[in-house]
């Protein structure tokens, strides 16, 4: 149960006086509330809705001082009204003071209210943004019109919000003063040392401070109650890992381990030597596996740096145990692409492996799920599709899950939850590079290995940046170096279709485009929208050299392994994140050939644009490159978090609060291991904390053992 004292933080927003059910969907979307999953916005979310700019209303200039395009506050005596014939013109009324005249502007407005509001002859006090219109200064729709008596009572600075269309910032000021009156002295749930160091206000005091600033620099990151704030939800999230951890490890578990036999045979069939990094992961799932306890281990490795093999050796010894092994990947592509590199060292070792996806239908779906619940399937690599209630194992007893940040927790444990009363060990692999500070949001209930090293006889990639202008002279050095021998290029483009809003060049026109230069028989074109036997049958065209340009969106962006490609080009590669180049980039390089990536951009570039782009140009260090996009770009981009099962952060800003991340996780840690069922008297400040920020499923697994 959540604690009385958050009620009222936990009312939906239409409680507030002037706010109904119009209002309240416009708030959803402002506050980023799923209405379609039958969430609605709460106090609480408006409470973590902090100001982004201010409207200072001290400068009080004479008309004729009043500069265009600032915020000003002018007392005028009103002249005349002059309503429009047509009611699609503006409203428009004349005002003075001694140094000249001034227009205040209104559109769809009714005669009678603004006749009301400003009268002719009286004096008003109006506050708005200075506009100058054919040497005539003009005020459109000022944010206050008032009496020079009542001006006086109104706030000289006023926080600026998000916003949306149709929500006032009136409405939405009055909404967040109207929750923060509701906002309750909380119990302190900080530790008294580090409230003391820092000289952090108390949460309710932080609050109100971060909603009322004083200047521009109180709207920054690093101001104490922001960072105050920030550590609160950084805190709640790092308990919550730390919680779901110590049940992990409570759970029972089961031995694995097998005698080498299986993995020998594979590895008999491979063409190279493992890599130093490679074996040591092997090592460490190893002990993990032959533990009593259960395993959850992250497999971190950069393209290409060989995460299937490892995890396959795993899945060898599980099978060996006498259990089956499953790999899951959130794509078919990247299942099919996992398949191919399984099977043949899988059948090495004399083992039967399945493919099942959403594709597989009627009679071989029913096949492998006969020979998934009788056990005569070791093996089964697949997408969601093995999530369905109908797929029964006899015995699985190991689970790969790739690219685990595109799947959410829940998903992850379904997937366990397939396992012999849910006891299997989970190893979670990602290519893509994720920096320290959102390893430790996202993975702080795991155990990392990582693979740093690269394939032996796999050739550095030359990247370099050109402007669209010049895209003729890319397509034609293309020509040239298919021509030359080069085998297989991609192109990369950021959009299917053409739209009205983005000028980007869709992928279909680029692939007419080069279709006519080419042929069209040596240009494919392969995108999201496209069925799975049709994606398959363009990548088989591809990677048989029937195709030779493959035109394509960031579909290719994982998985996709063709070793006679050496060409990339991405087109606007302003508008990718640095992480997704490094991935698309990851895509050529993949055999002892000389590559090349072009990155074509746009122009002009913003300055933070161009440190990107040069970054991609200096190095191939994928965890480099991804400390950089969260320098640059911030948290909430690196990852995409709402479609990722990241955390979304409403008040932490890890490019600027990564430091705290340490603290926090160090607190929580030593906190659990003094007091891991928060029954003491800061333990129970912490239930409170941990049901502020809504992560009420660490509670649950305090009271379920």
């Amino acid at each position: 149960m959540r604690p009385q004292i958050l009620f009222k933080l936990f009312a939906p927003v239409t409680k507030l006086s002037g706010i109904g059910p119009r209002l309240g969907k416009l708030f959803d979307r402002v506050l980023g509330i799923d209405a379609e999953s039958g969430g609605a916005a709460k106090l609480v979310d408006l409470l973590w809705h902090w100001p982004t700019g201010i409207i200072d209303r001290r400068f009080a200039p004479k008309i004729a001082a009043a500069p265009e395009g600032q915020i000003a506050t002018i007392t005028v005596e009103v002249e005349a009204h002059m309503a429009p014939h047509n009611p699609r013109q503006p409203y428009r009324i004349r005002c003075c003071d001694e140094t000249g005249s001034m227009f205040l502007v209104f559109f769809h407005a009714k005669a009678d209210y603004l006749e009301k509001l400003l009268p002719v002859g009286e004096t008003r006090v109006v506050s708005g943004r200075i506009e100058r219109f054919r040497d005539q200064v003009q005020m459109t729709h000022p944010d206050h019109v008032a009496r020079p008596e009542e001006f006086a009572s109104l706030a000289a600075i006023e926080p600026v919000y998000g916003m949306t269309a149709g929500l006032t910032p009136k409405v939405m000021t009055k909404a967040v003063r109207g929750a923060l009156e509701q906002a309750p002295e909380l119990p302190e749930w900080l530790d008294p040392a580090l409230l003391q160091r820092e000289t952090w206000l108390p949460w309710r005091e932080a609050l109100r401070t971060l909603h009322a600033p004083a200047g521009n620099e109180d709207l920054l990151p690093t101001t104490p109650s922001r960072r105050r704030l920030a550590y609160d939800e950084l805190l709640a999230n790092q308990l919550a890992l730390s919680l779901v951890r110590a049940h992990q490890r409570r759970l029972p578990g089961r031995r694995i381990a097998g005698k080498g036999g299986l993995r020998a045979k594979a590895k008999a069939a491979l063409p190279f030597e493992f890599t130093a990094s490679q074996s040591a992961a092997m090592r460490e799932i190893e002990s993990d596996m032959g533990s009593e306890s259960r395993m959850l281990r992250l497999l971190q490795g950069d393209v290409g740096s060989g995460k299937t093999v490892v995890a396959l050796m795993a899945m060898l010894t599980a099978v060996e145990a006498g259990m089956q092994a499953v790999m899951m990947a959130p794509t078919e592509i990247l299942a099919r692409q996992h398949l191919k590199t399984i099977a043949p060292l899988a059948e090495a070792a004399g083992l039967r492996v399945a493919l099942l996806t959403g594709r597989e239908k009627g009679r071989t779906r029913d096949e492998i799920l006969a020979g998934l619940a009788d056990g005569s399937v070791h093996i089964v690599v697949g997408t969601h599709a093995l999530f369905q209630d109908d797929v029964e194992f006899r015995d699985l007893g190991f689970a790969v899950i790739d690219e685990q940040h595109r799947f959410g927790v829940h998903q992850r444990l379904g997937l366990a939850a397939k396992g012999n009363e849910g006891r299997i060990d989970v190893l979670v692999m990602t290519a893509t590079p994720i920096p320290r500070t959102l390893m430790l949001c996202a993975y702080g209930d795991m155990d990392v290995s990582r693979l740093t090293e690269k394939p032996a006889g796999r050739q550095p990639i030359d990247t370099r940046t050109v402007p669209l202008a010049r895209v003729d002279e890319v397509i034609a050095g293309v020509h040239r170096q298919i021509e030359l021998g080069a085998p297989r290029a991609y192109w990369v483009c950021p959009m299917v279709e053409e739209t009205n809003e983005l000028d980007f060049t869709a992928a279909t026109n680029r692939h007419n485009d080069l279709a006519k230069r080419f042929g069209a028989k040596r240009v494919g074109l392969i995108h999201s929208r496209l069925k799975g036997a049709e994606k398959d049958s363009v990548m088989a065209r591809f990677s048989s050299g029937e195709i030779q340009i493959l035109v394509s969106t960031t579909v290719i962006e994982v998985g996709v392994d063709v070793p006679e490609a050496t060409i990339m080009v991405i087109e606007h590669a302003e508008r990718f994140g640095l992480a997704q180049i490094h991935q698309l980039r990851g895509r050529i390089g993949r055999s002892n050939r000389n590559s090349h990536c072009i990155l074509v951009y746009g122009e002009p570039l913003s300055e933070n644009a161009r440190k990107r782009l040069t970054i991609l140009r200096e190095t191939e260090d994928g965890f480099r490159i991804a400390e950089e996009d969260l320098r640059l770009r911030g948290a909430g981009e690196v990852l995409g978090t709402r479609q990722s099962g990241m955390p979304e952060f409403r008040l932490a800003d890890l490019a600027a609060h990564g430091d705290l991340l340490q603290v926090a996780r160090d607190d929580a840690r030593l906190f659990l291991e003094r007091d891991p069922e928060l029954a003491s008297e800061r333990g129970k400040n912490l239930r409170v904390l941990l049901y502020l920020f809504e992560r009420d499923a660490a509670i649950r697994l305090i009271r379920s053992g």
